[in-house]
Order: structure tokens, then sequence, then C-alpha cells
């Protein structure tokens, strides 16, 4: 698949399917990772892969109710890093955010190539999902990346889950959030 394929073609879908990752998907997943650029090549995530039942079951207990659907999931992905492991910038941006996130978004452009579904969520209780997964306390959890099959059941998704499986939502215009030149002065193009 091209990139300009992937990037068209990657949805975070809600309906999954509970069939495993293959040891082959994983390692793609973590090599795209992997070879994500990073402010001075610092790699400043960590990522626990979840995939034993027991491990599995005891994460999707901490999800947010309207997270529901992702537990079918057969994988998920606990993003973690933490300030000092990357750039520190004079003005204290947390930039250990902005590389965790470069790599988050060229595995899901590799799970989109692998015909996979991975859909980043922020719905969890993310005190009980480190204690889960040991993850220290030093360590800010960013973020779960839901992993699976596309699927079928689609029951006990919300009526927005549900148009947001027929149709990709809708973006906004290009001049409202991307600007030539100067803050608010819209990029207009031809």
């Amino acid at each position: 698949m091209e990139v300009r394929e992937a990037v068209l073609k990657r949805r975070s879908s809600y309906a999954i399917s509970s069939h495993a990752i293959n040891e082959e998907e994983l390692r793609r997943l973590v090599e795209a990772m992997r070879l994500a650029p990073s402010c001075n090549n610092n790699q400043p995530w960590h990522a626990v892969f979840v995939r034993s039942e027991k491990t599995l079951n005891a994460l999707k207990g901490t999800l947010s109710r309207g997270n529901g659907w992702a537990r079918k999931s057969p994988l998920m992905v606990a993003i973690c890093s933490r300030a000092e492991d990357d750039c520190c910038l004079s003005d204290s941006r947390a930039y250990h955010l902005f590389d965790c996130g470069l790599a988050v978004g060229q595995m899901m452009l590799a799970a989109t190539d692998m015909g996979l579904v991975a859909h980043p969520i922020a719905g969890y209780d993310p005190l009980k999902a480190k204690e889960i997964l040991g993850i220290p306390s030093e360590y800010v959890l960013i973020a779960l990346i839901i992993l699976g099959r596309p699927g079928k059941d689609v029951s006990g998704l919300s009526e927005k889950q549900l148009l947001a499986e027929k149709e990709r939502p809708e973006r906004r215009p290009v001049g409202e959030n991307f600007f030539c030149d100067r803050w608010n002065m819209s990029l207009t193009l031809s």
C-alpha cells in the first residue's frame, strides 16, 4: 500500500474482531514505532503490548463506559514516556509527547497497511492501568491503542459510533486550523 493510500484509508473503527494479531504483524507494528523520528534520536516511547488474556481482561476493566467496544480487542498497547527522556526545551514544552505521537502515527499507518484497526483512546483509568501493567509512577501513560482486525459486530455502539463506522467523521475545512504566515491567516490551497 502506498503511504497516501494508508493515510486516506486509516480509520479509528469501533467494530473490531477478537481474532488474534499474529507474530509477524506484531513485529511489523513494533518496527514501525522503532523507526519513528524523535528529537536527537532519544526514542522516548515505551510501549507495553498487552496480549495475555489475564492482563488484557484486567486492563479492559479500566476502560470508560464509552469505550466498551474495545473489550473485543485481542491486543492493546500502552504508550508511556517521561519528559526527562527527551529534549528539554527552554520553554518547558513536553516534547516527549510529540515524539511518542510520531511513533504511534507510524504504527497506525503500518496497521492500516496490514488491514488492521489501530484506535487510540484516552478513556480509561490511568492510575489503575499503570498499576496493572507495572508502569513506574514517574511515567505518563499517554494513551492506549486498541488493535484488532475489522469486525462486523456493531452491537453496543452509540449512535455517534455507528455513524462513524459508516463514514469518516467530517474534518474541518483547511482554512479553520491551517494558517499561512500568521495565526488566523487562513491557508488557501488552489
